[in-house]
This record gives structure tokens, sequence and C-alpha cells, in this order.
């Protein structure tokens, strides 16, 4: 079986898709691919279903559910073809002691695959090789579709995750940049940065991330026009001054040479300071 979570939901056994069209079992699919070959508990599907006061039918109804979950994987298996040790609807979504738990044999999960990829990049950062943390993390976010389950309207179980999965992707996506910064790499990332600093107006890294390649580039007056956009929108949203780590990447590009940029491969100084 092979799932994807990071975009629109896609689960499929045997390349044949077993995502239902109707809204609540594909948030019940949803969940169970989440925690694919991990048990499931009828309270957290109940929950995510109806909320914390779920009416008398929701057991039966959500069994119901699981019922056309398993039609639509036996749909799929038939399809491959049965023989010798072929599997069953009940097989892949199995029912187990408080719940049920989708089996995803020797499938892929993109959840996974991701976290795998990044946390390696993780650790190349961690050991000063940039280029490679660089790469390793680039490919883990190229798995992304679009944001996590967006085809999904979600409760509170599913919208929890949906905001634990956007932070791990802004969590990699940060850790890439200063890689790339690192790598002197700060003109060829002014456009994104500067598209991630608007969708993200109030996000500390990424803004001092889009002075430092500014700055760089020998855009300075453009530096310090992004930290007083960002301090203008903290103090006026939320009541906040911005961190000391960014006022100290601020006193910096004031202090520093225009024309003073670190050689790829050598760690930017002004870096340091955040």
């Amino acid at each position: 079986m092979d799932i994807g979570i990071l975009g629109a939901l896609d689960v499929r056994q045997n390349e044949v898709s077993i995502t239902p069209t109707a809204p609540k079992p594909r948030r019940v699919l949803a969940v169970l691919a989440l925690h694919a070959d991990r048990a499931v508990a009828v309270g957290t599907l109940t929950e995510e279903l109806w909320g914390r006061h779920p009416p008398r039918s929701a057991r039966p109804t959500l069994q119901t559910y699981i019922m056309h979950l398993r039609d639509l994987i036996a749909a799929a298996l038939e399809g491959a073809g049965g023989g010798a040790g072929a599997r069953t609807a009940k097989q892949v979504l199995r029912t187990v002691p408080g719940g049920y738990l989708l089996d995803g044999g020797e499938g892929t999960s993109d959840v996974r695959e991701f976290e795998r990829i990044a946390d390696s990049g993780y650790r190349a950062r961690e050991a000063g090789d940039q280029p490679e943390a660089a790469r390793l993390l680039r490919a883990a976010l190229g798995l992304w579709r679009g944001p996590a389950l967006a085809d999904i309207s979600p409760g509170e179980y599913l919208n929890t995750w949906i905001r634990a999965l956007s932070e791990s992707r802004l969590c990699a996506l940060d850790q890439r940049i200063k890689a790339d910064l690192e790598l002197g790499r700060h003109r060829e990332l002014i456009a994104e940065l500067t598209v991630l600093a608007a969708r993200h107006p109030t996000h500390e890294s990424l803004c001092g991330q889009l002075m430092l390649a500014l700055h760089r580039s020998g855009r300075r007056s453009d530096a310090l026009d992004a930290y007083r956009r960002l301090h203008t929108t903290l103090v006026r949203d939320q009541g906040l001054e911005p961190s000391a780590a960014l006022g100290r990447i601020r006193q910096s590009v004031l202090a520093a040479p225009a024309d003073d940029a670190p050689a790829p491969g050598r760690a930017d100084p002004l870096a340091r300071t955040g």
C-alpha cells in the first residue's frame, strides 16, 4: 500500500486508489493512514468525526465506514488477482483490540520518507556537511505536493496533526535555507525568502535569513526594511518586540561593511548572531 499524506490524501493498494469520496470515510482513512501499521483506538476515530461528545450511533456508523473502506480495498485486491499468499481486505484493514490497524505491507508512506530523509539532512548539518544537508533537505521537501491533507476538512484530531506536519515542513525548510546560506547562495535565495517572509510575516528565522541574503547581495537598506516590516507586524498584532537574536542580526547588518560577504562553503559570520 502506498500512502500519500503530504498533499491531497492519496492511498493506493496495488496502484488502485482506495480513497473514498465521502468526507467522513476520507477522514477515517486519513487517521488510519497517518498511523499505518499502528493501532488506532475507536475513541480517536470517533473524536475526529464527532468531537468529544459523539452520538450514540457513533460506533455502528464508524463500523459502516470501516466496511466501506474494506470494500474499496477488496476491489483493489481483486483487480490485482489472487493467488497463494494474497491478502484479504480484513487483513489489510484489521480489527484489533479497541480499534483498527491499516497494514501498509511493503508499501510506502510519504510522511515516513520525509521524516527519514529530513533526519539525515539534520545529521549532515550537525556534521558540518552543508552541501549534503542542502541536498537531502531539498529532497525531503520535494516530497510535498501541497499542504498536508489538503483536500480534507479535518476535525480536531487531524487538525492537530496537520499543524504538526506543517511545522515539520517549515523546520526542514529553515534548515535547508541555513545550509544554502552557508554555501554562499544568497542571491539565489532572495526570491524564495521574500515569498516565505510575506507568507509568514511573524516568523523571525525566515526574516533573519532574508536579511542575511539581502545584505550579502549588497542590499543593506532592503535588509533593514525587512526587519522594520517584521517589527511593525509583531508590535501591531502581538504586542511583542523582535527577539534579541534578530536584533543582533540587525545590528550586525548596520555595522558590517557593505561588501562583507563570506566565500561559498565558509560559515557566515552574520548567521552566527542568530
